[in-house]
């Protein structure tokens, strides 16, 4: 896997493997090289969903992905030949998750940012052993949480994958109020940087901050073990995880992400497509914890963000 300035945790080569074996979604990778011998990757997967079409993600489920190299012509080349794969094989569209702006016709969203928290040096120790039970506490929190904001959440078995794919760089870090867990997240690591893509905390418990011990003890550990960087995933500007994420000093970075439709006239209406979103949100809240763990994975394989 190309390895750049640009490179981001969705870049990292354990995906190729974890998608298809948690969801069954097929890979997509480009590569090239320039005539300067600089190389460029352009990870993807394809995801058809039995309702709504053919979607060409990079990547799905992350926050990163498009191009990556040190060359804006191999960019365009990678992203040029990503829409003539996605037109041959069918895709309604395709989404691409960058860090930097593309110079290509569309235009992207850039309403969400990336935080992130530049860590002071200190010594490498290595990574704790990782307890299988913790996943199983870490699962019920997050499925829990879902439920509450109206979304679907991932398989047990997606995270099991990530855990399996990225072995040593993979952690699960819990807060527990005596012995019941009330908090959980899931850091993975990439070149220098631990990045937290999914975390929660279970809601009769949030006004005693276990978000605050969560982050900061995670926080501490990425200090001793040597990270430079702790990224804290994406948020919309000005939204509460927004502001949460700020208060530790994390600096604002850009993120451009675009959809292409491959036939204008086949595009989804925006209106539409959010007038969707809200009804599944609001329906799901009122449903069984019980059913949505269930139905929850099925759905989420399809839903790309």
């Amino acid at each position: 896997m190309t390895t750049t300035p640009t490179s981001h945790l969705a870049h990292a080569a354990e995906w190729f493997t974890i998608i298809p074996t948690a969801y069954g979604h097929d890979p997509l990778y480009l590569h090239g090289e320039d005539a300067g011998g600089r190389r460029g990757t352009l990870p993807a997967f394809i995801v058809r969903r039995p309702l709504g079409g053919t979607i060409v993600s990079s990547m799905p489920f992350l926050d990163g992905g498009g191009p990556c190299s040190s060359s804006v012509a191999l960019d365009h080349a990678l992203v040029t030949r990503l829409l003539e794969e996605a037109s041959r094989r069918g895709a309604d569209r395709v989404e691409l998750r960058c860090a930097q702006r593309l110079k290509i016709a569309w235009e992207p969203m850039e309403h969400k940012v990336n935080l992130t928290l530049r860590l002071p040096a200190d010594s490498a120790r290595l990574w704790q052993g990782f307890d299988g039970r913790k996943l199983d506490d870490f699962y019920a929190i997050f499925s829990a949480r879902m439920r509450e904001l109206g979304s679907p959440a991932h398989a047990r078995g997606f995270f099991a994958a990530v855990l399996e794919g990225f072995g040593e760089r993979a952690r699960v870090t819990l807060v527990r109020k005596g012995t019941t867990p009330v908090g959980g997240l899931i850091g993975l690591a990439h070149q220098d940087v631990l990045t937290v893509p999914w975390a929660s905390c279970l809601s009769p418990y949030l006004k005693l901050c276990p978000n605050m011990l969560l982050y900061w003890e995670t926080i501490g550990a990425a200090c001793r073990e040597g990270f430079q960087s702790f990224d804290f995933g994406r948020s919309s500007r000005g939204s509460g995880t927004y502001r949460f994420k700020r208060q530790w000093g994390a600096d604002e970075q850009p993120l451009f992400w675009y959809t292409i439709p491959m036939d204008r006239r086949r595009a989804r209406p925006v209106a539409a497509a959010s007038r969707a979103a809200a009804l599944l949100t609001g329906s799901w809240k009122h449903l069984p914890l019980a059913v949505t763990r269930t139905l929850g994975p099925r759905i989420r394989r399809y839903l790309t963000q």
